[in-house]
Order: C-alpha cells, then sequence, then structure tokens
C-alpha cells in the first residue's frame, strides 16, 4: 500500500506535507504533487498536514479518482524531488473549493 495525491491538490500544491515525509517520497509538478509509490514507506504522517485533504491510503482512494494512483506513479519517474515546503500557488485559495480540477494539471 502507498499514499496516492488526489485531484484537490491541483492548481493549489500545498506543500505543507513535503516537510515532514521521511523519505522524501514527494515529487513536485508545475501545479500538483505526487507521492512516488516506490518510496513510500505508508507512514501516514503526511495526511494530516494537507490543507485540502488530497491524501489518501490508496485503498482509500475516492472511486471516481482511483485514476490517479497509476498517475502518481507515472508523474513520479518524471518529476523532481520536493523536500523543503514552499508557498502554495498564488492563486490556490480560488482553487481550493473546485471539484472537477483535471483539466487544470500541468504535466
Amino acid at each position: 500500500m502507498t499514499f496516492v495525491v488526489t485531484q484537490a491538490c491541483i492548481s493549489c500544491k500545498y506543500t505543507d506535507c513535503v516537510d515532514v515525509c521521511p523519505v522524501d517520497a514527494f515529487r513536485e509538478g508545475p501545479n500538483f504533487l505526487v507521492i512516488d509509490p516506490d518510496e513510500c514507506i505508508d507512514c501516514a504522517v503526511c495526511v494530516p498536514e494537507c490543507p485540502v485533504a488530497a491524501i489518501h491510503a490508496e485503498e482509500d482512494v475516492p472511486a471516481g479518482q482511483r485514476d490517479f494512483i497509476p498517475l502518481n506513479a507515472e508523474l513520479a519517474r518524471l518529476w523532481k524531488p520536493i523536500t523543503k515546503t514552499k508557498p502554495a500557488l498564488p492563486d490556490a485559495e480560488a482553487w481550493r473549493d473546485a471539484e472537477d480540477k483535471r483539466a487544470q494539471l500541468q504535466r
């Protein structure tokens, strides 16, 4: 099992989660974070740190967002690690409660 970042992170990219990750499993894209499933040790310390509740255990990913499981694995191979907190995206608050943000994902 691993943890998965889901669509709530898109266009927000709050990075509170990266500081607590003991194995630096987070990878950073232009407007989204993912968790490298090969690095994640299933400790769950990142879950309560996410202000938009975007991180879920793999078996708890909402049914309509299960495509984020392979997406995290795919993008983790392409994106570089992020290990320190950075400011959220400038318009993060405007996107915070948006429902379907898949079209906003920048690779």
